[in-house]
């Protein structure tokens, strides 16, 4: 009976330090009016706005032909001028952001939902629209690149959100921009729409 309840102990303890250790998240909601003018343009048109995020970490927003694209972090001026990462499909971005924090505190990466429309609906009065949420890495002065890690379609896996942040955990750090490809987790619908990806050295 002592060693059954001391197990049951251990293992109550082992779990409570797993959950302890656990990665957290924080939120940001983005403004874009109250970001600041990079770069402003009447081809396409396009923007290039810098706006806040999670304390002092910046949010580089860019907009060009009805598509959105977002890095974070202090990224390079050739990723901030090159880097383009989006869909094929006309699209929005949330302005609710989700940081995924390490047990260190360390940002690990971002959580954003991607509003992507049905281009057979884009003419009629209703657009349909997909979501998926986009996991990118957050640049750091070491790394200075921001790029997508991966994407889950929203409307398609029912506990979406958790998987995002499964993805995140595990697979943001080790990430390189530019070498590692970002995959699809989940099951992927019809109206997720398909990634379009601008990397300095590289496009697709």
């Amino acid at each position: 009976m002592r060693l059954t309840a001391l197990l049951l102990a251990t293992t109550l303890a082992a779990c409570a330090t797993s959950l302890a250790q656990a990665n957290e998240s924080a939120y940001s909601e983005r403004n874009l009016d109250a970001c600041k003018t990079l770069s402003q343009t009447d081809e396409g048109p396009s923007v290039t706005l810098q706006c806040d995020g999670y304390e002092d970490v910046g949010v580089y927003f860019k907009e060009g032909d009805l598509r959105q694209s977002q890095a974070y972090g202090p990224i390079s001026k050739v990723w901030l001028d090159e880097a383009f990462e989006s869909f094929g499909p006309f699209n929005h971005t949330n302005a609710t952001i989700e940081w995924r924090l390490g047990t260190n505190g360390r940002l690990v990466a971002t959580i954003v939902r991607w509003f992507v429309s049905d281009p057979e609906t884009t003419s009629d009065v209703t657009t349909r629209y997909g979501q998926v949420l986009v996991v990118a890495t957050v640049a750091t002065a070491e790394n200075p690149t921001s790029c997508v890690v991966g994407y889950v379609d929203a409307l398609e896996n029912k506990d979406a959100n958790t998987l995002a942040r499964t993805v995140a955990d595990e697979e943001a750090l080790d990430f390189t921009c530019g070498v590692s490809e970002p995959q699809w987790h989940g099951k992927r619908g019809k109206l997720a729409g398909e990634p379009m990806r601008y990397l300095p050295g590289r496009a697709e």
